[in-house]
């Protein structure tokens, strides 16, 4: 988990990256700004919000007061035709519905929302009640994972920015499923996850208030979350063995909501094979992640808490093997807004203009 020196800064002759940001009032959004702002390399040229139009940015987020004096503009097409790259902080549906018209302008696009994610489109409408509008450029999209997709994205146009529960659970299975030999039981496999309230969006809900989730803590979705078929589809794709694919679309996840603002723990169970009982687990995932700038492995028996990733667009992944037995339980934390979100979607856009890929997202985690 190393970032080299050079990795910070960025020639200050070169031209900046036009970006534009549409849905900038919800913390995805403004997490956003707040990561690009700083960004060396771009300039923010439109952010978008149909419902603050004409507002200035800091005066909704004061933390911002001092960093920008941009306002918030309709979501005006020539506005965004002249961006070099859109992010969409938006509802799932608006993404694809402007993609065209950016693309064959030369904008690539980088959707948060899950627009671009789900590969089948019968899924996409099972989960999201909506038809595709564009299944010709989700064909072309890419998964927006770096740590498995990188060449792909410094290629890409469009970009399906992951979920935060699949980003959790595919780095933390990834060193397992991309061998050979199978390690693990797939059959086995549950996932125990609980995210901060801010991963339900910036909106007025009952559940959402703060006497209805403080001091308190829920499952929810336990019949199936949107989350479910983007970590099924991810996770067939890291198995060059097919046999189990299927096994899969039919692991338990279950998502809770924990009484706190940002951050995201994912609890992963699964039986090992003779071979993974074999296999000295620690070194595989330290040597899968040694070169990963945003994966931190941590020692044998490290016990991660999310406070540790707070802001920041780091990801730590912890092993232990209870009793020295045949289950895994691999402990991931990340910041859902950052590594979950903005943070991932800002590293994207640096693959896919080819700079340094740290760049903009050095940011020291928060304490306490």
């Amino acid at each position: 988990m190393s970032i080299s020196p050079d990795q910070h800064h960025h020639s200050k002759d070169s031209q900046k990256i036009n970006v534009g940001i549409v849905g900038g009032t919800g913390y995805t959004g403004v997490e956003l700004v707040r990561l690009l702002v700083r960004h060396p390399a771009v300039h923010i040229a439109a952010l978008t919000s149909r419902t603050e139009a004409g507002t200035r940015v800091d005066a909704m987020f004061p933390s911002l007061r001092g960093l920008t004096d941009l306002k918030f503009t309709n979501n005006d097409a020539n506005e965004l035709a002249n961006c070099q790259v859109v992010f969409f902080a938006t509802p799932h549906g608006v993404a694809m519905k402007q993609a065209r018209e950016l693309v064959e302008n030369g904008t690539k696009v980088i959707d948060l929302a899950a627009d671009f994610r789900l590969q089948d489109t019968a899924e996409f409408e099972k989960w999201y009640g909506m038809p595709h509008s564009c299944p010709d450029l989700l064909a072309e999209s890419v998964y927006g994972l770096p740590e498995i997709n990188r060449a792909k994205i410094q290629a890409a146009r469009i970009i399906g920015n992951p979920g935060c529960y699949p980003t959790t659970v595919q780095l933390g299975l990834l060193p397992l499923l991309e061998q050979q030999a199978p390690l693990i039981d797939p059959a086995s496999l549950i996932i125990d996850a609980k995210s901060g309230v801010s991963g339900a969006g910036r909106k007025a809900e009952v559940s959402l208030l703060f006497s209805e989730a403080s001091d308190s803590f829920k499952a929810y979705a336990v019949k199936g979350h949107r989350h479910h078929p983007e970590i099924a589809q991810g996770l067939k794709a890291m198995q060059s063995d097919t046999t189990h694919h299927q096994v899969f679309d039919k692991l338990t996840f279950v998502p809770h909501l924990v009484p706190m603002i940002r951050g995201m723990f994912s609890t992963i169970y699964v039986r090992l094979t003779e071979a993974g009982l074999a296999t000295d687990l620690q070194s595989l995932f330290e040597k899968r992640y040694a070169d990963e700038p945003f994966v931190d492995v941590m020692p044998a028996g490290s016990l991660p808490d999310t406070r540790s990733v707070r802001g920041s667009n780091h990801l730590r992944i912890a092993l232990h093997r209870p009793n020295n037995g045949d289950l895994l339980v691999i402990l991931v934390v990340q910041d859902n807004l950052v590594k979950g979100a903005a943070g991932q979607a800002v590293q994207n856009m640096n693959l896919m203009f080819g700079l340094p890929e740290t760049l903009g997202l050095d940011v020291v985690p928060l304490m306490p």
